[in-house]
């Protein structure tokens, strides 16, 4: 295949697999059908493109190849039986155009299958993994990586979430304005998976997909604007975003190799992003002081540090402890050790991460935090065999490389001091 045509399908995949799937399950109302008639449209670029070049609208032919697809597929489900008739009365054979929404409506695709995804008689973890399968295309042990779970667990409870989708006969549609503040939780914990899957990438030789990150502010204004007055948890998160990702320039060095916060240029962050994210910071800490408020001000605090040594430790952590005890979770305690570390030493940190060793024993940043504060310490050995176990978890090529170079690090240091 000529490079410039693979490069064209893995772009179009990368930036577009979300809007396809969107569109093709509003059309075919059945995601299983939507998302394996999105393959198959992938599938015939690959063996059409080479001859006939890569069409002007990529995204376009994808859609209207794969809706083919599907009607193949219907119709050999359906046997030209009346199943077939009902999709297509529904819509199903419309020719491709833009949608004109209601305007309370909304209006895009996308957003609209993160409001399907979060229907109140879905699970809420199952929520959000479905609608990083359909939505970011996510392969099944990304999201089981997000969730901690095994990745066999984790396609069991995509499968039984299809499953009830289609016999409970759960309507792909846009719910009332009224109805969308019972569903807005698992929306904004999609929208922000979606963004974590950007910003520290679990897979692959880059530690950020900006096309994620983007997408993801680009979701949460979309709902700011449909939600007047605006949640405060919904205001908090974009802020929360907004400002890790004015942070995203200065977290790689010039060879693409990962630089801690504490070391980071921030000459290089984004102050105007920063300075567009603090008033929403304290317009949600206003409207009740949610997890995504509280996070934002954490984020706030190192924002507004001019430098590492500036940083506000002991705020941090109070609002850490106070989000433990809104959202406690093994992931929210280790992040509150690492502060507790920043703000009375890592003996203290120490302490509490060992404390969570046996919940999170497969979480690579546990194992990485733990070296760090060994390594602070002195204790060059122990250290050595926690970045070697967080080595066997990493999957991403960035983060391999910055443990293995401190791997290296702690075993010289330890060479020396024996």
């Amino acid at each position: 295949m000529p490079a410039d045509v693979e490069a064209a399908i893995a772009e179009t995949y990368r930036a577009d697999w979300g809007r396809i799937v969107a569109t093709l399950i509003r059309l075919v109302g059945d995601f299983d059908v939507a998302e394996d008639a999105a393959q198959e449209g992938f599938a015939a670029a690959s063996e059409q493109w080479p001859a006939s070049g890569v069409p002007e609208f990529p995204r376009a032919w994808i859609i209207q190849t794969a809706r083919h697809k599907a009607i193949d597929r219907i119709r050999r489900r359906a046997r030209l039986g009346d199943k077939l008739e009902e999709y297509v009365s529904a819509g199903f054979g419309q020719a491709l155009a833009e949608t004109e929404y209601d305007p309370y409506e909304i209006p895009d695709d996308r957003l609209r299958l993160i409001f399907t995804c979060g229907h109140p008689a879905l699970a809420p973890d199952v929520q959000v993994a479905l609608t990083l399968r359909t939505l970011g295309g996510l392969e099944t042990d990304r999201i089981a990586r997000a969730f901690l779970v095994p990745t066999a667990t984790m396609a069991q409870r995509l499968v039984r979430a299809k499953t009830k989708i289609r016999e409970a006969r759960i309507p792909y549609e846009v719910p009332d304005i009224n109805k969308m503040p019972e569903r807005l939780e698992a929306v904004l914990t999609v929208i922000y998976l979606v963004f974590n899957e950007g910003y520290a990438a679990t897979r692959g030789d880059v530690l950020v997909r900006i096309d994620l990150c983007a997408e993801a502010i680009r979701l949460a204004r979309v709902l700011l604007a449909l939600m007047r007055p605006a949640p405060g948890e919904a205001t908090a998160l974009l802020a929360l975003m907004l400002l890790h990702d004015a942070r995203r320039d200065a977290r790689l060095d010039a060879a693409g190799e990962i630089v801690l916060l504490e070391e980071q240029d921030r000459r290089r962050w984004n102050k105007a992003q920063i300075a567009e994210a603090l008033p929403l910071v304290e317009e949600g800490l206003r409207a009740g002081a949610g997890p995504f408020a509280l996070q934002a001000a954490i984020a706030a605090l190192h924002c507004e540090a001019a430098r590492a040594e500036d940083t506000d430790w002991h705020q941090i952590v109070r609002l850490y402890d106070l989000l433990e005890r809104l959202q406690p979770s093994p992931v929210v305690a280790l992040n509150r050790a690492a502060a507790v570390a920043m703000a009375y030493g890592p003996r203290a940190g120490l302490f509490l991460i060992d404390a969570l060793s046996r919940d999170l024993d497969r979480y690579h940043l546990l194992h990485s935090a733990r070296a760090d504060l060994l390594r602070r310490l002195g204790h060059f050995t122990d250290a050595a065999a926690s970045y070697a176990r967080a080595l066997a978890l990493v999957t991403n090529d960035a983060e391999r490389r910055f443990l293995e170079r401190r791997l290296r690090e702690v075993r010289g240091a330890d060479l020396t001091s024996s």
